[in-house]
């Protein structure tokens, strides 16, 4: 979901950009930076769609505000014929990549049903700006509520455009992540404009604590066998016992090329160097062999199998070092001098309102929707089960929430925001029909959405051995049998959808 965290007041002051890029983390609340969902590579000489644009309610909820803002679109009518369907892609928690308006799984369906494909940025990310800043005040209209208004809006305004008026012209919904969940929730709010939807890893669940999450890295880090998790917990008991006397701690810096010394005199500083380091492994699993093959590609030929390897190869040294070489694998691939650990750089960096700060990309949108509506903090709290040490608990989490957006954000906040989300959309209660729910089983993520069927009308399908939002990419030869079968289900279950009264 964009270039590496976009530029610091426009390249004025180079120093400051290079020390605000580097302290946000590259995997934070469960969001790699650009987002969740990636983009498909595409072949040489394509041409991208333009950008288009229609002027959006700022909030859908208060006639009397009747202030607007420009929201961005695409569109592809290649492969559609009269009276053909719509399919509607959901953006989600970063920048709207028009790169899916030629490749992805979802293509290759509107190549059979002859449908028009649209793509909508949500607001508050990419080029979608619908206020002046990212300021609290401003951001009070981001939330998946005001994103399913617009899509309900964008909806009537491109039927009317384009001339899609057709009685039985139908209209189905695609989203992989958090854009899963808004597709499932459009179809429970808005199931008069929406005939069918497919919510790809969508996390269907608000929850405080989301503990669960390292609990499946764990599993999926153990299919190359039990070496892997307790090199890491021997690493982490290690570190541990390093960082507790001054020259342990110099050398723990150095060993993990931190950008600044480590502040142990505050927990914070300590518990994001324990978060950041299994952050290096929580990023590879979700996204395990899920064909992201990027224009550009960075990272992604980097495995479970990559990691594991260097952590049970004891010619890479003793399982600290290991775990450094680990770290060092992750800057390198990244481009990073060092890892910035520092927790007051990050939260800075977070701070930061205006449109061309790098907290723009998305880490300040996306961090604010978890405080607020969603929770999803991946801690630490699951205990001994998982290798990557009590540190980064749910305190932890809820201190950034307060730090970045004030003192009010804490956990009786948070969790009345998580609470009124599972109301309003059901949760694992949700009722709906004309859903699919695919989910992978190494994606972590799938512990919060539906790997059992809904119902009979809303199934779920559960692909052993693949991680997030792998159905929605580009076939390749060497996708896993079920990966094939979940998406010639898929492209089934949407031909029942269009043909069905």
């Amino acid at each position: 979901m964009a270039a590496s965290m976009k530029t610091v007041l426009n390249l004025v002051l180079i120093s400051v950009l290079v020390s605000f890029t580097s302290s946000l983390p590259r995997f934070l609340h469960g969001r790699p930076k650009h987002g969740l969902l990636g983009a498909p590579k595409l072949p040489q000489g394509s041409v991208l769609p333009s950008d288009m644009w229609l002027k959006q309610k700022l909030t859908h909820f208060n006639y009397a505000d009747t202030r607007t803002w420009q929201q961005r679109y695409f569109v592809n009518d290649t492969f559609y014929k009269p009276n053909g369907p719509i399919f509607l892609m959901i953006g989600g928690e970063g920048t709207a990549n028009p790169a899916w308006m030629l490749q992805g799984a979802w293509i290759e369906y509107a190549k059979t049903y002859h449908a028009i494909c649209f793509l909508l940025e949500h607001r508050y990310y990419g080029k979608s700006h619908p206020t002046p800043d990212l300021s609290v005040d401003n951001l009070q209209f981001l939330s998946s509520e005001q994103a399913l208004a617009d899509l309900a809006y964008f909806i009537q305004y491109v039927k009317h455009k384009y001339n899609l008026m057709s009685k039985d012209q139908k209209l189905i919904t695609f989203g992989g992540s958090y854009p899963g969940s808004l597709s499932a929730w459009f179809r429970v709010k808005y199931p008069h404009l929406v005939d069918g939807a497919v919510a790809t890893s969508a996390p269907i669940f608000a929850q405080l604590n989301f503990k669960e999450y390292l609990q499946v890295v764990v599993s999926s880090l153990a299919t190359t066998g039990p070496g892997c998790n307790k090199n890491i917990k021997m690493a982490t008991d290690t570190i541990t016992k390093m960082i507790s006397t001054d020259t342990g701690r110099k050398s723990a810096e150095k060993m993990f090329n931190l950008c600044d010394p480590l502040d142990t005199s505050q927990y914070v500083d300590g518990s994001n160097l324990f978060s950041n380091l299994a952050g290096n492994f929580e990023g590879v699993v979700q996204y395990n062999k899920d064909n992201r093959a990027f224009e550009g590609a960075i990272g992604t030929n980097i495995t479970i199998d990559t990691i594991c390897g260097i952590m049970t190869d004891e010619s890479n040294g003793s399982p600290v070092e290991r775990y450094a070489k680990v770290n060092s694998l992750m800057l390198s691939t990244y481009s990073q001098k060092c890892l910035d650990n520092s927790y007051n750089k990050m939260i800075k960096g977070l701070q930061a309102t205006a449109w061309n700060s790098s907290a723009s990309e998305g880490g300040r949108q996306w961090m604010y929707q978890t405080c607020t509506e969603f929770g999803f903090f991946q801690s630490s709290d699951l205990g001994d089960v998982q290798p990557f040490g009590n540190f980064f608990n749910l305190k932890f989490s809820i201190q950034q929430c307060m730090d970045v957006f004030g003192a009010k954000f804490n956990q009786e906040l948070i969790q009345m925001g998580i609470n009124r989300t599972n109301t309003n959309y059901g949760g694992y209660g949700m009722r709906a029909t004309k859903i699919v729910f695919p989910n992978g089983s190494i994606d972590p993520w799938h512990f919060l959405g539906f790997t059992k069927d809904l119902s009979m009308e809303s199934p779920a399908i559960y692909i052993q051995g693949t991680a997030h939002c792998a159905n929605m990419y580009p076939a390749t030869s060497d996708d896993l049998p079920q990966l094939v079968q979940a998406r010639a289900t898929i492209e089934k279950l949407i031909g029942t959808w269009l043909s069905s009264n």
